[in-house]
């Protein structure tokens, strides 16, 4: 759609603008411009929280209680140690076991996962 030449020339559809393109945007036209293109500040947010590793049986099973005794009297760095050594001895024996009787890595794996729900259930890692 193709606009008169008298409309274009006259300015009148353009009336709202006064300067020119070249010039630089200065004083209160910078203000007003601001303000008529001044969009709300979004804070983003989390759409997902970030995931807690924390044991959902913690507190909870037969020897919870002995292991919490244990954590507070050797101090959580000490105790975190001893945890680490006991569940790799504790990975050692599985797979002596598996050698054993011949089980595959997936087997292997398998019982070793076997072993940290059993853990949990019973208040090993609480």
């Amino acid at each position: 759609m193709a606009l008169p030449m008298s409309a274009a020339g006259t300015g009148s559809l353009f009336s709202g603008f006064h300067g020119n393109l070249a010039a630089p945007i200065n004083g209160d036209d910078r203000s007003a411009l601001s303000r008529a293109f001044s969009f709300p500040v979004r804070r983003t947010k989390n759409l997902r929280p970030m995931p807690m590793m924390k044991n959902v049986n913690e507190g909870k099973g037969t020897f919870a209680p002995v292991v919490v005794l244990t954590r507070n009297i050797v101090g959580t760095k000490r105790f975190n140690q001893l945890r680490g050594k006991a569940i790799a001895l504790h990975s050692q024996v599985i797979t002596e076991f598996c050698k054993t009787i011949g089980a595959d890595g997936k087997q292997r794996q398998g019982l070793i996962r076997l072993a940290k729900k059993n853990g949990e259930k019973l208040g090993f890692l609480a």
